[in-house]
């Protein structure tokens, strides 16, 4: 017998070795307002499936955590890919990345049509009928070769496995189609009771539950804009043959990894030249556009991002006079707290809009005005004398994870202003039907940089994560399509750079806390990349911000 300790009860029982997570779920008596859909065994994510064999403490979860709703997307992935075969012979789907709170795939037809609604309805019936008849997902472990030998016929999956590095793979089989997934399922296709499919632009959504609300389906949201960002990203890496982490591992291994570096760095400056040549244009145009206002989600790359185009507009002839909204900072006795009692520092209010507005008016209208910096140590907006005035060619350039909201500069013109939305949407996927979450690339870059910064630990930097996530929903994704023009941060290389700095780090974390579930899984994930040493990476991209040796100068 095994004893077990049940996170969720905070109780200890007694099993047999081997007896599956499913099996113990109903001798725990807890609250389960959503059904429960994985679990985490001694912090690591597990699926319901899973034996142990130990002693062990146990959480189950529902799909309201992140655990549980990957789980429960990647087995919708699988859903749909079995259902699309099964209905289109001879197709491919390619699980492309999240938009509109759903997920965006790309169907390719033997015959080269395009898909259309009859397609859809035909998968979706399949879907929904595999459903009904509630099928086991089954999982199984076997040694690489014998794991690339079933998947001969799926290039993507073979070069990812090949690349590995790793002596046993698992995989799942639904019916008799085996599969590949990075994580954990749920049991069975009846637990996937909440999701559509729908026809989107020339390819479909597939949308799942609303993570706040599990029981229904999370709301779509129109996001034009950026899905014209990943569309572009994701043509130009099939131009570069790039589509796969897979593709991108057998290029660093033949040699290639500089070439790539060059590559990246030329597609993110021609993007930044681009962006100030635009917006000399409008400041030489009828309205004279005089403001320009840059944000983005934590470790997009904001301030690189801003010290870089303040470069290429002196190249223009413009002379950018730069401030972040940071500096505008409400005293921290003033700032807002969050329930806990903790400052709510990502809090629009956290931002004294009505001192910053009023600044901003008086530097528009030709004014000299003082401008405050934030003392980040005393927890105190000073004065020290740096003044801004607006000369024949200058544009104010104001960064800040609150610029595009409209509160900020409702009084000014709309045709003043110019908005940048830099985002890090990333193009490459582990294989055709295994997206890269885009916050797990901020992610990596915050627990890096937070490390070499002596910020804060990886531990701590994980377990902040989720409020930061949340603060975004709130306060930065509600706006980015009022952007003129989206810059998107992600490094085609990143992940193989950024494993040589995140390993040691994430490798801290202790197996005891929660945060390590999460640390795992980074590892877990990064560990698929073949690394590439940042030595050609110059002083001046975007990645330095993150792993130091960067020529411009980061507020502390």
């Amino acid at each position: 017998m095994i004893q077990v300790y049940c996170k969720n009860t905070g109780t200890f029982k007694s099993f047999r070795e081997g007896t599956t997570l499913l099996d113990m779920l109903p001798h725990f008596d807890f609250e389960k307002p959503y059904p429960i859909v994985s679990a985490r065994v001694n912090n690591v994510s597990q699926g319901l499936k899973f034996r142990v064999y130990n002693n062990r403490d146990v959480e189950f979860c529902d799909a309201t955590s992140r655990n549980g709703m990957r789980a429960y997307n990647r087995s919708l992935f699988f859903l749909l890919c079995k259902a699309a075969k099964d209905t289109i012979k001879g197709c491919s789907i390619y699980v492309e990345h999240p938009i509109s709170h759903g997920y965006y795939c790309e169907l390719h037809k033997p015959d080269g049509s395009k898909v259309n609604q009859k397609d859809v309805d035909r998968i979706k019936a399949r879907m929904a009928g595999m459903v009904e008849k509630d099928m086991n997902f089954h999982r199984f472990e076997v040694q690489t070769e014998e794991a690339i030998r079933i998947f001969k016929d799926y290039d993507d999956k073979v070069r990812l496995l090949q690349t590995s590095g790793q002596v046993y793979q698992d995989y799942y089989t639904l019916g008799r189609t085996p599969d590949y997934y990075y994580g954990r399922l749920v049991p069975s296709t009846g637990y996937l009771k909440v999701w559509d499919l729908q026809l989107f632009h020339e390819g479909i959504l597939l949308m799942g539950p609303d993570r706040n609300h599990p029981d229904k389906l999370a709301p779509y949201v129109d996001q034009p804009k950026t899905f014209r960002m990943f569309k572009e990203n994701l043509e130009w890496n099939g131009i570069m043959g790039l589509r796969t982490v897979g593709d991108l591992n057998f290029a660093c291994q033949q040699g290639h990894g500089r070439e790539l570096i060059q590559i990246a760095e030329a597609l993110q400056e021609k993007k930044i030249v681009q962006i100030a040549e635009e917006i000399r244009r409008r400041f030489h145009g009828r309205n004279k556009v005089r403001l320009v206002l840059i944000t983005g989600p934590s470790s997009s790359g904001k301030t690189t991002v801003s010290q870089r185009l303040a470069v290429q507009l002196k190249a223009c002839g413009l002379r950018p006079l730069t401030f972040s909204t940071d500096d505008y900072f409400v005293n921290r006795v003033d700032t807002p707290k969050l329930p806990d009692g903790s400052y709510d520092f990502d809090n629009f209010d956290t931002v004294d809009h009505d001192a910053l507005q009023r600044d901003l008016l008086k530097i528009l209208a030709g004014e000299e005005v003082l401008v405050p910096e934030y003392n980040f140590t005393t927890g105190i907006r000073e004065y020290n004398g740096r003044k801004f005035k607006l000369g024949p060619n200058n544009v104010v350039v104001v960064e800040g994870i609150h610029a595009l909201n409209p509160r900020l500069t409702e009084l000014i013109p709309e045709a003043r202003k110019f908005r940048i939305y830099i985002s890090t949407l990333t193009g490459i996927a582990l294989d055709n039907h295994n997206c890269i979450p885009t916050s797990d690339n901020r992610l990596l870059r915050r627990i890096v940089r937070d490390c070499y910064k002596g910020a804060f630990s990886a531990r701590e930097t994980i377990a902040q994560w989720p409020l930061v996530r949340e603060a975004e929903e709130q306060w930065i994704y509600p706006y980015q399509e009022n952007a003129d023009v989206m810059f998107n941060s992600a490094y085609l290389v990143e992940f193989a750079v950024l494993r040589n700095h995140a390993e040691p780090i994430l490798e801290s974390v202790p197996k005891n806390c929660p945060e390590y579930g999460e640390a795992h899984r980074l590892l877990k994930f990064i560990h698929y990349f073949t690394p590439v040493p940042d030595n050609e990476i110059p002083a001046t991209s975007l990645l330095r911000e993150f792993v130091g040796g960067s020529s411009f100068t980061y507020p502390r």
